[in-house]
C-alpha cells in the first residue's frame, strides 16, 4: 500500500516540484479549475478536490500506459515515455486545464484530443510536427516546453483513445466523489443563472406551453393501431408510464447487419460509401466478439454522456426507437413554465412528415418546418429558435430516417443533418434509424456515434409486465392469473423468451395472454402474432379497389399467411444464403398476384400492386429496403421469414399434396448443410406430426457430416427441441444424444496436428457441448456430464463451453460458485496453437463476476488473477474488472 502512495506521489508532483510538499497538489488543483471555478483557491485546500486530481491523474498515466502498450512498445520502451510525461508535459498549466475542464462535464474527445496531441508534438522538439491538424480553441506556446528532446509517440497510438477512457474515469470519479460532485453542481448553478439572466425571460412569440401541450396530445397516449386491439383498458396507456429504456451497445467500427446484405449490394452501397470497407473473414470473428462482449449501457445513460453530442440509435422494428424519443420530449413537456427557461427545449421531427412538407414545398429546411410545417407540433418563430440553437439551449431529435425511402432524398436530408451540426455544434442530436437498409458511413463521417438498442434482459421483460397489468387489469384476481400465466411462459420457453425481447412483440404477447395462455411451441406462438400484424393488410386495399369490386372478406386470415408463405419460400429458395431476406419489387409484385389470381382474376394484378405500395408505407411484416438499382423489400423479422416459409412447406405437404414424406426428406437432404435454411428445417420439424419428424431425424442422424462439420446432427437435435411430445420420439432422441455427446471428443489425436487442426475441432467440440446442454437439459445425466467436462476434459475448449453452458442454464446450482472458483484459478490453459481469445480461466473468472459480483471471495479471486495470471490477454481482463469493482 505504501508503495501505491508513493508511486502515486511520484506521478502527481513530479521530481522537480517534491520540495513544495503539499502546496504542489494545491497548485494542481488551482491549474484544474481555474478556468470556471470562481474560489479556486478554496478548492485547492480541499481534501476532496485533492483526492480528485490526483485520482484523474492517475487513471490518466494508467490509460498512457496502456496506449503505448497496445502500439506496440515493451515495458522498457514505455520508459522513455514516462520521465517527459512526470516533468515535462502533465506539469504545463495549458495540459492541466484541458484535463480539467473534464470535471465540467463538456468536453468533446475530439477536441481534446487534438489538443493533447498537438502539445505533445511541441514537446517533441527533434521531430517533425504532423501536418493536416485541425486547430484547437487554445494555443500552445513554442517555448511552452524544455528543450530537452521527447521521442515522438508510435504511429499507432491513438490519443482519442486515451481521452475517451479519461473522459469516462472523470465522470466516474464526479459521481463518486459527493462532495467534489455537490461543490461542481453549485457552480454550474451559478453559470447558469448567470447565462439565464442575459436571456431569460422567454421572448413573447416563443411558445414554448404550446408547443408543450401538443407533444402531449400527440404523444402522450401509447399508438396500439397496429395491433388491432380495442378496449378502454389499453385507450389510456401512457408512454411514461409504460416506458422501460433498453440497453445499447456501440457499433461504431462494427454492425452486423451490413455482413447480411447480398454481396452485389454490399459492393454497391461500399463503391457509394455508404458502408465501411469490406472486413475480411479472418477478421471478421475477432469484431463480432468484440461487439458482443462488450458491457452494455443504458440507452438514457448513453444519450446523457456528454462524450457523445451526437447520436445515432439504431434497433429492428419495433425495438422501441420512436419511444424513446418520445418518452425525452414528454419528459421536458411536463416541465413547469418556471423551469422552461432553465432547460434545453426537446425538438422532436418526424421525419417522414418533414419530407412530406419538403416535397408539398412547405419548407426548405429544419427550422422552416418548425415554424410553418402544416405536421409539426405547435409553431415556433425560427428566428427566435436560432438564437436558442446558437446558444447550444436545444437536443433536437431527427425519429425514423429509414422512413424516407428514396435514397437521394434521404441522403439530402442526412446532408441537411450533417449541416445542421456544424451550423448548431453546441446542439445535442439524436437520429433514430430501422437496422434494415441503414447506411452507417455518412453519418459517422460527421462524428455521429452509432449505439444499437439491444433485446429487453429478463428483468426487463418483468418489469414491462407486471407494469402492463398492473395498467389494463381492474380485477386484481384476474390480473394475478394473467400475469401469472405470462411469466410462467416466459420463464419456461425458451422461444418465448426469444421473442419477449423485442418491445412491439412482448406487447403482442400480453395482449393475447389475456384470455388465452400462450402457445409454448415457436411456430405456433409466430401464428398467432402474425395473425395480429396482418390484419390491417387489405383494408385500404378495398378501400381503394371500392367494395363494389371485390368481397370485402376475399383477403381473409389464410389468404394473407399463403401470400407470406409463398413470398418467403422465394426469398429463402433464391440462393443468396443468409442474405436471402430480401426480394425484389417486381418479384414480390408477381409473386401476390400469383397468390390472388384464382381469387380475383384481372383484379389480382391492381390489388398486388396496392398491397406492395401498402407495405412500402409502413407494415410490421415487409418492409421496404430502399431502392439501389430498384426498390427492395425484406422481412422486417427474419423470424417471419423462416416461420412462412416452413408454414409453406406443411401446406404443400398437408393440403395441397404436392409434397410426399420422401419429398420432404429431399428438402432436408438439399438443404442441410446451408446454415440459412436451419431455422426453417427447425421449425418444419416441430410443425409436422411426430411420426413424420421421427423419419426426417433418423435421416438425418444416418448421413456422413463430418466435411459439414455435423451440421447434420446439430439441426436434428435442434428438431428434437421442437417436439410437442418427446415421448413419441424418445428412442430416435435417444440415439441422438449418444452420437452428439461423442462430438466433444472429436479430434482427440496424437502426434502432429494438421494445419486448421484447433480451428475445425472447435467449430465441432463447442456446439457439441452447447446442443446437449439445450436440448436435454432436463435429462438428469446432462449437469453431472457438463461439471465433469468442465473440470477435466482436455480440450480447453471443451471445458470454455462446459463452463459457459453452466453458467447461463443452471445459475441456482449450489456448487457452481466452488467450480468457477476451481476452474479460475487451477484450469491448466495453454494458448498454444489456440485463439489466445479463449481461455477457460478467463470464461470462469467472468461468469463469477457476472453470477456473484457481492461474494468476497470474487474479489479475492480477481485480485490474485490480476497480479498473478499468467496469461497477458486474461491478466489485462482481470485488471480490469478489478478496478471496476473497487470502485462501485
Amino acid at each position: 500500500m505504501i508503495e501505491t502512495v508513493i508511486t502515486i506521489l511520484e506521478w502527481v508532483v513530479p521530481p522537480i516540484l517534491t520540495g513544495l510538499g503539499i502546496a504542489t497538489l494545491e497548485d494542481y488543483v488551482k491549474d484544474f479549475f481555474k478556468d470556471w471555478i470562481k474560489d479556486v483557491e478554496g478548492l485547492a485546500k480541499k481534501p476532496f478536490a485533492k483526492d480528485a486530481v490526483r485520482d484523474a491523474l492517475k487513471d490518466f498515466r494508467i490509460f498512457l500506459e496502456q496506449e503505448l502498450e497496445r502500439s506496440g512498445l515493451d515495458k522498457k520502451q514505455i520508459q522513455q515515455y514516462l520521465q517527459p510525461l512526470k516533468q515535462q508535459f502533465i506539469e504545463q498549466p495549458p495540459v492541466l486545464q484541458v484535463l480539467g475542464s473534464a470535471f465540467q462535464g463538456n468536453c468533446r474527445v475530439l477536441d481534446t484530443a487534438i489538443f493533447l496531441d498537438q502539445s505533445w508534438q511541441t514537446l517533441t522538439l527533434q521531430h517533425p510536427v504532423r501536418r493536416n491538424l485541425p486547430t484547437f480553441t487554445r494555443i500552445v506556446p513554442s517555448n511552452l516546453f524544455k528543450d530537452q528532446p521527447t521521442p515522438s509517440l508510435p504511429h499507432a497510438f491513438s490519443w482519442e483513445r486515451v481521452t475517451e477512457k479519461y473522459l469516462a474515469s472523470v465522470k466516474l470519479i464526479r459521481q463518486q466523489n459527493a462532495e467534489l460532485r455537490e461543490f461542481l453542481d453549485s457552480q454550474n448553478i451559478d453559470s447558469i443563472n448567470q447565462s439565464l439572466e442575459a436571456i431569460a425571460p422567454i421572448p413573447v412569440g416563443f411558445e414554448l406551453e404550446k408547443y408543450q401541450e401538443g407533444l402531449r396530445q400527440q404523444y402522450e397516449y401509447l399508438d396500439l393501431a397496429n395491433l388491432h386491439i380495442t378496449g378502454e383498458q389499453y385507450e389510456r396507456l401512457t408512454v411514461k408510464e409504460i416506458f422501460i429504456p433498453q440497453n445499447a451497445r456501440s457499433c461504431q467500427e462494427y454492425l452486423p447487419k451490413d455482413y447480411e446484405l447480398p454481396k452485389e449490394i454490399q459492393k454497391l452501397l461500399r463503391e457509394r460509401g455508404d458502408i465501411a470497407t469490406e472486413v475480411r473473414p479472418e477478421d471478421l470473428e475477432r469484431y463480432q466478439q468484440a461487439y458482443t462482449q462488450q458491457q452494455t449501457r443504458s440507452v438514457l445513460e448513453v444519450i446523457d454522456d456528454v462524450n457523445y453530442p451526437y447520436l445515432v440509435i439504431l434497433g429492428d422494428p419495433g425495438s422501441g426507437k420512436s419511444t424513446l424519443l418520445k418518452y425525452l420530449a414528454l419528459q421536458w413537456a411536463k416541465l413547469s413554465p418556471n423551469q422552461l427557461s432553465s432547460q434545453p427545449i426537446h425538438l422532436l421531427i418526424e421525419l417522414r412528415k418533414y419530407n412530406r412538407s419538403r416535397d408539398e414545398k412547405e419548407c426548405n429546411n429544419f427550422l422552416e418546418f418548425m415554424e410553418r410545417g402544416s405536421s409539426w407540433i405547435g409553431h415556433l418563430n425560427k428566428s427566435i429558435l436560432h438564437e436558442w440553437l446558437q446558444a447550444g439551449r436545444a437536443v433536437v431529435m431527427f425519429d425514423g430516417l429509414d422512413e424516407v425511402f428514396e435514397v437521394q432524398k434521404r441522403n439530402r436530408i442526412v446532408d441537411q443533418i450533417h449541416n445542421f451540426t456544424q451550423t448548431y455544434p453546441t446542439v445535442k442530436v439524436i437520429v433514430t434509424s430501422r437496422v434494415i437498409g441503414y447506411q452507417q458511413q455518412r453519418l459517422k463521417n460527421a462524428e455521429f456515434h452509432h449505439f444499437m438498442l439491444q433485446d429487453f434482459e429478463l428483468e426487463q421483460i418483468k418489469e414491462f409486465i407486471q407494469k402492463w397489468h398492473d395498467l389494463t387489469f381492474t380485477d386484481r384476481y384476474k390480473k394475478a392469473a394473467s400475469l401469472e400465466r405470462l411469466d410462467k411462459a416466459i420463464s419456461e420457453s425458451r422461444a418465448i423468451l426469444e421473442l419477449a425481447g423485442n418491445p412491439l412483440l412482448l406487447t403482442m404477447m400480453a395482449i393475447l395472454n389475456r384470455n388465452q395462455e400462450l402457445p409454448r411451441f415457436r411456430a405456433k406462438l409466430y401464428e398467432e402474432a402474425s395473425k395480429v400484424l396482418l390484419h390491417k393488410w387489405d383494408f385500404e386495399v378495398k378501400e381503394k379497389l371500392g367494395h363494389n369490386k371485390i368481397d370485402p372478406y376475399l383477403i381473409d386470415e389464410e389468404t394473407k399467411q399463403s401470400i407470406c408463405g409463398r413470398i418467403a419460400y422465394k426469398m429463402q429458395s433464391s440462393g443468396k444464403g443468409l442474405a436471402g431476406n430480401i426480394i425484389s419489387r417486381d418479384d414480390l409484385r408477381q409473386t401476390i398476384t400469383e397468390s390472388l389470381s384464382g381469387l380475383m382474376g384481372a383484379e389480382a394484378t391492381t390489388c398486388a400492386k396496392l398491397i406492395v405500395d401498402q407495405l412500402r408505407e409502413r407494415n410490421f411484416i415487409l418492409c421496404f429496403l430502399g431502392g439501389y438499382n430498384e426498390d427492395y423489400f425484406a422481412f422486417v423479422h427474419r423470424t417471419f421469414l423462416e416461420y412462412f416459409c416452413a408454414w409453406e412447406l406443411v401446406r404443400q405437404f398437408e393440403k395441397q399434396k404436392t409434397l410426399d414424406l420422401d419429398g420432404l426428406i429431399e428438402v432436408y437432404r438439399e438443404h442441410w448443410p446451408d446454415e440459412s435454411w436451419h431455422e426453417v428445417l427447425r421449425l418444419l420439424a416441430g410443425m409436422l406430426d411426430a411420426k413424420f419428424t421421427s423419419d426426417i431425424l433418423e435421416y438425418l442422424i444416418g448421413e456422413d457430416g463430418e466435411a459439414e462439420n455435423f451440421s447434420n446432427l446439430f439441426l436434428a437435435a435442434q428438431g428434437v427441441s421442437e417436439v410437442k411430445n418427446r415421448n413419441d420420439i424418445a428412442v430416435i432422441a435417444s440415439q441422438l444424444r449418444d452420437r452428439v455427446k461423442e462430438l466433444t471428443k472429436y479430434g482427440n489425436i496424437t502426434g502432429s496436428k494438421p494445419l486448421g487442426y484447433y480451428q475445425r475441432v472447435y467449430q465441432i467440440n463447442r456446439p457439441a457441448v452447447a446442443a446437449v446442454a439445450a436440448t436435454w437439459k432436463d435429462d438428469p445425466e446432462t449437469l453431472p456430464w457438463l461439471k465433469q467436462l468442465a473440470h477435466s476434459d482436455d480440450d480447453g475448449d471443451v471445458r470454455i463451453a462446459a463452463v459457459q453452458e453452466l453458467a447461463g442454464g443452471w445459475k441456482d446450482d449450489p456448487e457452481l460458485f466452488e467450480l468457477l472458483c476451481d476452474v479460475a484459478i487451477n484450469d491448466p490453459f495453454d494458448h498454444r496453437g489456440k485463439s489466445r481469445w479463449r481461455n477457460p480461466r478467463q470464461t470462469a473468472l467472468a461468469a463469477m463476476i457476472e453470477l456473484y459480483p457481492d461474494r468476497p471471495q470474487t474479489l479475492e479471486i480477481l485480485r490474485d488473477r490480476a497480479q498473478n495470471e499468467s496469461d497477458e490477454f486474461s491478466r489485462e481482463f482481470a485488471q480490469k474488472e478489478l478496478a471496476k469493482l473497487e470502485r462501485q
